[in-house]
């Protein structure tokens, strides 16, 4: 028993230091959903780099195509130039990417509601409410 004891404090202890860590490093854990649908292609984290699509950092009160050291193609700068990401424009783009800007090179089409909602409230930082 007494070595279940030592085992259960590592445990917890080595658990305890992964969340520190994780929360200092300004990473964030990333629901299944938003893996599996947005992580392939975008970074989430403060500072976190590009990928085939920008980072989404604080994406919410961005202005469309302004994250530094992406090349947004012509068809998304067209359609989205001088607008602001807002949950609306997200949810919309969501939808169809295609619809809020043609020609993008983005396609993705989520038309359950209800998991676009979830992707929108983690990445307007609404995470659980």
């Amino acid at each position: 028993m007494k070595n279940f004891h030592v085992w259960c404090g590592g445990a917890l202890l080595f658990f305890a230091s992964s969340v520190m860590a994780q929360a200092t490093s300004g990473e964030l854990a990333l629901p299944a959903l938003v893996k599996n649908s947005c992580a392939y292609c975008h970074s989430f984290n403060k500072g976190g780099p590009n990928g085939q699509g920008p980072n989404l950092y604080g994406l919410i009160g961005q202005k469309a195509g302004s994250v530094p050291g992406f090349a947004y193609s012509p068809a998304f700068k067209k359609a989205l130039t001088g607008k602001v990401w807002t949950k609306e424009l997200l949810d919309a783009w969501l939808t169809d990417t295609q619809q809020v800007a043609p020609g993008s090179l983005m396609t993705y089409f989520l038309d359950d509601a209800k998991y676009r909602g979830q992707i929108v409230d983690y990445l307007t930082g609404e995470k659980g409410k």
